[in-house]
């Protein structure tokens, strides 16, 4: 059991995701309920099916100067993906219940310093296909399949959120060769000091997921109707919601991978919520030989990228950009 101290401590870390993750699954159930009906009637596929994977972006210009989006075949899943920028590779993981689209207001000033390659996890967000499986070591290979085999990036910098920092960690794990600096976002990682259980006690939704934001100061969850209207649309899809789910019912496998991996060894930052840095860094602590920085990000619940921008850009700039690594 969590003692006194970690349940206040993660009660706070819980707030904005619960409400999101709340409201992104009931707009996901109503669109797909409405478009449902509407369907029915005209005889035409869903809303969901229709809408292209650069939907969110159609209409930019300025983005679309800066970026593509792009498709890749790794194992029986097409995997979706926007790229643009110059400089040394920096790939971005996202997590649940996001997609690319998480990270859409720092790509720009990362990538005037980096070629910017900002996923898609198989079977998320405009990624077609299932994996074999949700849990996070074999989405890291899915996602070296990407990058090493079908684009030959065999030294990156490596920036991963939420469930994407279980799967970033276990890419820094399984290729630490290829991995040259690596940023993780606000994720407890289950492993040998926090049990899956333990994991699923931090708030109401893991465990609830688990059957067949994080902390911060309470504020209101800081997206735009703009951004929860493009999260749910890639969600509505059933095959893509349920893979949502799957990545909390595969918590005790990636507790036993975990246990299982060696520590990292390549220079680390650990970014996280206003308030959970040390229960956060328990967690990682073991498994992460080499944390150069640990910061809270201030002002900021789980939504790092969207609550704070400014500040976690200036961080991820500074720590790629200087130091032992380059």
């Amino acid at each position: 059991m969590l003692t006194s101290a970690a349940t206040s401590r993660t009660a706070r870390w819980s707030r904005s995701l619960t409400a999101v993750a709340a409201a992104l699954v009931l707009s996901t159930a109503c669109s797909a309920a409405g478009g449902k009906a509407r369907n029915t009637a005209s005889g035409q596929t869903t809303a969901a099916a229709s809408a292209g994977h650069d939907s969110a972006t159609r209409g930019d210009a300025e983005f679309n100067r800066q970026f593509q989006h792009e498709m890749a075949d790794v194992n029986g899943v097409r995997m979706h993906y926007v790229t643009g920028g110059t400089g040394e590779p920096l790939v971005l993981l996202h997590g649940w219940p996001q997609s690319w689209y998480a990270w859409r207001g720092i790509m720009p000033a990362l990538a005037e310093r980096y070629t910017v390659y900002a996923l898609d996890l198989p079977g998320l967000g405009d990624s077609v296909g299932t994996p074999a499986s949700y849990d996070k070591a074999t989405l890291a290979r899915y996602v070296h399949g990407l990058l090493a085999d079908k684009l030959g990036l065999r030294k990156i910098n490596l920036i991963a959120h939420d469930h994407g920092a279980g799967v970033g960690f276990q890419y820094a794990a399984q290729f630490p060769n290829e991995v040259v600096k690596y940023a993780h976002l606000d994720y407890p990682l289950p492993g040998p000091a926090l049990s899956a259980n333990n994991f699923r006690q931090l708030s109401w939704h893991m465990s609830f997921h688990s059957q067949g934001g994080f902390g911060g100061p309470g504020a209101k969850a800081p997206f735009t109707a703009q951004q929860i209207d493009e999260f749910a649309r890639t969600y509505q899809r059933p095959q893509v919601l349920t893979g949502g789910f799957e990545l909390y019912r595969t918590l005790d496998q990636d507790e036993r991978d975990n246990v299982a991996a060696k520590p990292i060894t390549m220079p680390t930052m650990l970014l996280t919520a206003e308030g959970t840095l040390d229960f956060t860094r328990s967690t990682v602590q073991p498994l992460m030989s080499n944390i150069t920085r640990a910061v809270e990000v201030p002002k900021s619940g789980h939504w790092l990228p969207e609550e704070n921008p400014e500040f976690v850009t200036a961080e991820l700039v500074k720590f790629f950009g200087s130091g032992a690594g380059r």
